[in-house]
């Protein structure tokens, strides 16, 4: 009785580890973890320029402030600051499948704001980094 008692304990605890290995081995996103949560593609401001010149029907935002904004800005880029990014429609940014090129100074806001806009449910997302690139 002592003998399959011994080799029982260690069988249960290594099945046990094992259960615990293959479960916690599992890493997801936010944008897998949660389906209401959506993605945008992030790329280099290099990769952004090529992609530009060879797009059509896009859009360039700024997600500075409006004094950075006015400070300097890309050419025909729409300001909608970061911090007004929030559940409601954006009226700036009426059609949710057009491809939006989203910068702000340094990549911080930009991430921020596309995240936010891709759980807005905007589809078409490319955040490139910041102006500084």
């Amino acid at each position: 009785m002592k003998t399959k008692r011994h080799y029982a304990v260690p069988t249960f605890f290594g099945l046990l580890l094992t259960l615990f290995l293959f479960t916690g081995c599992s890493q997801t996103t936010a944008s897998q973890s949660d389906s209401k949560s959506g993605s945008y593609q992030q790329i280099s401001s290099k990769e952004a320029e090529a992609m530009m010149e060879e797009e059509k029907d896009y859009l360039i935002l700024d997600v500075r402030t409006p004094e950075e904004y006015e400070e300097a800005h890309i050419p025909e880029a729409v300001n909608v600051p970061n911090e007004t990014i929030g559940t409601e429609e954006i009226p700036e940014l009426p059609d949710k499948e057009q491809l939006i090129f989203v910068y702000c100074r340094s990549g911080n806001r930009s991430k921020q704001a596309s995240q936010k806009l891709a759980d807005l449910g905007y589809t078409n997302i490319i955040e490139f980094g910041g102006i500084n690139d």
